[in-house]
């Protein structure tokens, strides 16, 4: 190889170097565990974790993990996942109701957060109480319709049913790619 050549050979190897190692510092961030609020989110989610995954996948989930088994295997509690990185396009009235969502490995809802709603209707649907608490133990083949297996506690029907959508879209998408029929990850 000439002088000429080595020189146009680095003018190309430079600024594909420099593009790989731009996708290898978004990737080394993605790869991160979870931050401190999420962390909070995940515990109020599955009390006895203790430790997670980074987020990772498609979609994207962290894998929540409790106390060592006998063998000093961390137990996998379940997954848990954002709503709106599953299910971005599903709107409430006035946007998005981001949430996160847990499922067991048997594919049951350990819980959920509401975690951000701009909703004109918020404070009586999706931010009650009593709207997380109706999910909890409900399997993901559960119908998930409001008015029959979802309570309607409040007028606010396109918050609620685009809120229900959401939590039954995503968690069905989740353990369809995660978990097996048995009760693990496949």
């Amino acid at each position: 190889m000439n002088d000429h050549q080595s020189r146009a050979t680095s003018a190309v190897a430079r600024p594909l170097l420099a593009v790989a190692l731009a996708f290898a510092a978004v990737f080394a961030v993605r790869a991160q565990a979870p931050n401190p609020r999420t962390v909070a989110y995940l515990k109020s989610i599955f009390p006895e974790s203790t430790t997670y995954s980074a987020k990772e996948g498609d979609p994207p989930h962290i894998k929540v993990y409790g106390p060592p088994d006998a063998k000093g295997q961390p137990t996998l509690l379940g997954l848990a996942f954002w709503t709106t990185e599953i299910e971005p396009l599903e709107r409430g009235y006035e946007g998005p109701i981001k949430m996160m969502i847990g499922i067991t490995p048997k594919a049951v809802i350990a819980g959920l957060i509401v975690v951000e709603q701009h909703e004109p209707f918020g404070p009586i649907s999706v931010l009650k109480p009593e709207f997380p608490k109706m999910f909890k133990g409900k399997s993901v083949r559960d119908p998930f319709v409001l008015g029959q297996d979802v309570d309607a506690i409040s007028t606010a029907t396109i918050t609620m049913t685009s809120a229900t959508r959401a939590i039954r879209k995503s968690a069905r998408r989740v353990a369809a790619r995660y978990l097996s029929p048995d009760g693990g990850l496949k």
